[in-house]
Formats: C-alpha cells, structure tokens, sequence
C-alpha cells in the first residue's frame, strides 16, 4: 500500500471506493514531506481527497519557507501562477484566521483578569485582605486563593487613596476598575465598594440622556466582562462539584 498508494489513490476515486480512498489518504499524508507536499496537494485536489489536502495545507503552513526551495515550487511558479495563487490566498486566509484566533484568546484573557480583578474588589471592600479592608475590620491574618491579584489590587487602592496627582495612571486605571465594578454591581441598597452609587447614578444619567443607548465600547466591555464571570462561575461549580464526588 505505502509504495503505490498514489496510484491506488487514483483507482479508489474514479471506481468510488470510498474505505480505500481513505486509506490511501492516511498512507500518502503519513509520508508527506517538503519536497512532495506541492505535487500531492494537486493531487487531492484531482482526486476530491479533503483529509490529504488538509495535511497538505498545515504543511505548508508549518513550512513554507523550505517548500518555497523546492522544484516543485519553483516548476509550479513557472508553469501554474493560478495554483500558485490559490496556494499563497490559502496560506494567507489560514494565518488571518491564526490571528484572529490569537487576538480572541487574548481579549478572553484580558476579560477573565477583570473578572478575577472584580471578585478581589468586592472581597477587599466586603471582607477585607491582609493590608486593606473595610474601616474597623482587622487585616486578614492570612492570604486569600488569590493573592497574586488581591495583592496588586491592595497596593493601587493604597496609592489612589495617597496620591494627588490629576493625571495619574495608576490612579486612572483606579478609577476605571472602580466604574467597571458598579456596572456590574447588581446590589441596590448599600454597597462596601467606594463610589459605586455615584457611578451607578452617573450611568443611569447617561443613559436617559443617550434614549438607552448603551452601544459605545464601556457598554460592550461590561457585557463582555460579565460574560466571563458567568463561565468562570460555572467552572468553579463544575470544579467543586468534581472534587466533593471524589471525595
């Protein structure tokens, strides 16, 4: 099989035999190297072969720049610009693709820090950690499951209630976790976190004002913000629930 799979490949389409073809898929893609990924990914085109022409396409992905050396590429540049051109649209529409995925996890990331980020917030100013808490609560004697975040958290609350300076960054970012929370604060009486009324008030001025209007980049960073608190909430159930079965 492994020394004629090409030409069982071809056999196996035009007598539509679709358990061989498969198998031949699997032979030849196992075999695929840099020098053959050009001639065999025309041939997966010929003979409607998507598995092989998938491995061909993450091939030359992963290693254009030795295919580019090859003969093959260079007899398909003289002799076939239009496969080459589809080729290269291919390899283009593949790493646009990467890209955007790259740039959705890390926008995901960025969203489950401010979350992680919300949670601390409201345990400083409800409970209290090891350097900052509510007025006449002692400091917590211990550190909480997450420190990492409660810590940088007790130093910015500790230098936005120093600092006097107008255009401070640290400050500013204060700030806007400070807003972020009372857009996601779902308390409507009293609430521990400082100024959180105020900006609720504010919000709701503005949204009058904006005929409810809520479409701006804030609004779709609070939704999306919200949203991983939900899916971060159901994986800590999910986890909890895992570890008191095994118990």
């Amino acid at each position: 099989m492994e020394e004629h799979a090409v030409q069982v490949l071809v056999l196996a389409h035009a007598y539509q035999v679709p358990w061989l073809k498969r198998a031949c898929e699997g032979a030849i893609g196992a075999r695929l190297t840099a020098d053959s990924v050009v001639d065999v990914l025309q041939l997966a085109g010929l003979c409607d072969a998507p598995r092989l022409h998938l491995r061909c396409a993450r091939l030359l992905a992963k290693e254009f720049a030795a295919v580019e050396r090859t003969e093959a590429w260079r007899f398909l540049q003289e002799n076939d610009p239009w496969q080459e051109l589809h080729v290269l649209q291919r390899l283009h529409e593949a790493d646009m693709r990467r890209r955007k995925w790259r740039r959705k996890r890390a926008e995901q990331r960025v969203y489950m820090e401010l979350s992680e980020a919300m949670d601390c917030l409201d345990h400083i100013c409800t409970e209290g950690c090891t350097e900052v808490g509510p007025a006449g609560r002692a400091p917590a004697p211990a550190p909480c499951a997450r420190y990492a975040t409660c810590r940088g958290l007790q130093l910015l609350i500790r230098h936005f209630s120093q600092c006097h300076r107008k255009s401070c960054a640290r400050c500013q970012r204060m700030w806007q976790l400070l807003r972020l929370h009372s857009a996601l604060c779902d308390r409507t009486d009293r609430c521990n976190t400082p100024l959180c009324m105020r900006f609720k008030q504010q919000e709701q001025d503005k949204a009058a004002a904006k005929g409810g209007d809520d479409g701006d980049k804030w609004g779709l960073l609070v939704k999306k913000v919200k949203t991983a608190r939900v899916f971060s909430s159901l994986a800590n159930r999910k986890q909890m629930s895992t570890t008191t079965t095994q118990c």
